[in-house]
């Protein structure tokens, strides 16, 4: 991915010269009637419904890369491997469990997803990844991660003009890159055959090349719930990985 020429992927030049389920129904039971006294069919409350013990759709093996002090994660429900559509919503973790907070639905890499990862093979990466940075053309809204404001994230004018809003906000996701930098920086820990730049953005409509996009009012919610305190992560995946 780092490459101009891709729609989604970290600008390197830009960085260069200056230094990416299904819709859950909602969680909550129907309040039920005075002769149920607000329970549902299985017996349990609607505030009891509102919270789940694991995060839906996610199953073991993905699971397991949660970290422990995790408290929010980022949902990414891809609706097939080799679909760009997805769902992507908000679990916050309280003492009653995970609760899902709100959803958007979402586009992914336009050929789908991948376990393995290359440059330019427009899927996104499947995991737990950790969001640390992020940043964007426009000025901060309020974000609690650490924010660059720069002109750098500008994508070049002969980009479809549909694509040119795309990074007025992002949040990096720590795939093969270094955490605690811009979601400019070019630096490819693994090497750049194993991509990189892979964002949260704005969306522009349909697939990426490899990045999660969302509409700007989802973006700038997500920049100013998710919080470093609460060691925020994306899950993302087709349905087949994530319930793996």
């Amino acid at each position: 991915m780092g490459a101009m020429r891709t729609a989604c992927c970290m600008v390197r030049r830009a960085a260069a010269a200056t230094a990416g389920l299904i819709l859950l129904a909602g969680c909550g039971a129907s309040g039920g009637s005075a002769k149920d006294n607000g329970k549902g069919s299985g017996g349990r409350t609607a505030e009891a419904s509102r919270y789940t013990e694991n995060i839906p759709g996610v199953g073991a093996k993905l699971r397991s890369r949660i970290p422990g002090d995790t408290r929010q994660v980022v949902a990414v429900y891809g609706k097939g491997a080799d679909s760009a559509d997805a769902t992507l919503a908000l679990y916050t973790k309280t003492a009653k469990g995970w609760e899902r907070t709100v959803a958007w639905p979402a586009h992914n890499g336009r050929k789908g997803w991948t376990t393995d990862h290359h440059e330019d093979d427009m899927r996104s990466p499947v995991g737990v990844f950790s969001l640390s940075d992020a940043g964007g053309v426009l000025p901060d809204p309020g974000a609690k991660l650490p924010y660059t404001h720069s002109s750098a994230f500008t994508p070049p004018t002969y980009w479809g003009k549909r694509t040119w809003h795309d990074f007025d906000h992002v949040i990096a996701v720590d795939y093969n890159r270094v955490k605690g930098t811009t979601p400019l920086d070019p630096t490819r820990p693994q090497g750049q055959k194993k991509g990189g730049g892979i964002w949260l953005h704005l969306d522009h409509g349909n697939g990426t090349s490899g990045c999660v996009s969302i509409s700007k009012a989802g973006m700038v919610s997500l920049l100013r719930t998710l919080d470093p305190r609460q060691h925020p992560v994306v899950v993302m995946g087709d349905t087949a990985h994530l319930t793996d």
